[in-house]
């Protein structure tokens, strides 16, 4: 299991929100689904983050209630916070892809003469 630097985290929740509203736990699951289980994002890290990219205005969020099944239809329920990606928030995640792909494309060049380089050895 791999521990996500914070521009890092802040990448992959993003881009978890740019396929639809969600919420916490649903994010910390759909991260672990999309890394195979090599990413995880505790709660003690997921919900400051949402709460900073919220402040930032990168994320939108509202309230829902939400009931048991078979719950009292007059009782209340517990409250979930749904998060969606805000047009600045999809910006934002542009421009954490293009950074990404400019980095991926320099370290690529990098592999590629090594593994064309003779062996020192030889």
């Amino acid at each position: 299991m791999l521990n996500l630097k914070q521009d890092h985290s802040t990448l992959v929740v993003l881009s978890v929100l740019a396929d639809g509203p969600s919420y916490g736990y649903a994010i910390t699951k759909a991260i672990a689904a999309k890394s195979d289980g090599h990413f995880k994002l505790t709660a003690s890290g997921m919900y400051p983050l949402l709460t900073k990219l919220e402040k930032q205005g990168l994320v939108t969020t509202s309230w829902e209630e939400v009931k048991a099944e078979g719950a009292d239809p007059d009782a209340s329920g517990r409250k979930r916070k749904w998060y969606t990606l805000s047009p600045k928030g999809r910006r934002q995640l542009d421009k954490h892809i293009e950074a990404h792909k400019q980095m991926q494309h320099l370290l690529d060049n990098f592999l590629a003469q090594t593994t064309t380089a003779p062996s020192a050895t030889t």
